[in-house]
């Protein structure tokens, strides 16, 4: 199991995600931003803007994805 942060990951704030796959942990992160943004969190809403933005642009979208999970490639397995 790994841990990444939703600051990690683009995101606003330090929570941290746990699982065993790059997708397990970025459909984490997408439920937190999703329930903060209800929240009204402004962070996580300007966040969201920007990965809305990387949408528009697959190169600019599968960039990002392969540099996320590289970066989970290479985080330590945790105790969890």
């Amino acid at each position: 199991m790994k841990t990444m942060t939703c600051k990690q990951l683009g995101g606003a704030c330090e929570e941290q995600f746990h699982g065993n796959t790059f997708e397990e942990i970025a459909e984490l992160s997408k439920n937190h931003a999703l329930e903060m943004i209800q929240k009204n969190d402004d962070a996580h809403s300007k966040a969201m803007r920007e990965m809305q933005e990387l949408m528009h642009f697959p190169q600019g979208m599968n960039a990002w994805y392969e540099n996320k999970r590289k970066t989970f490639d290479c985080l330590p397995k945790s105790e969890n």
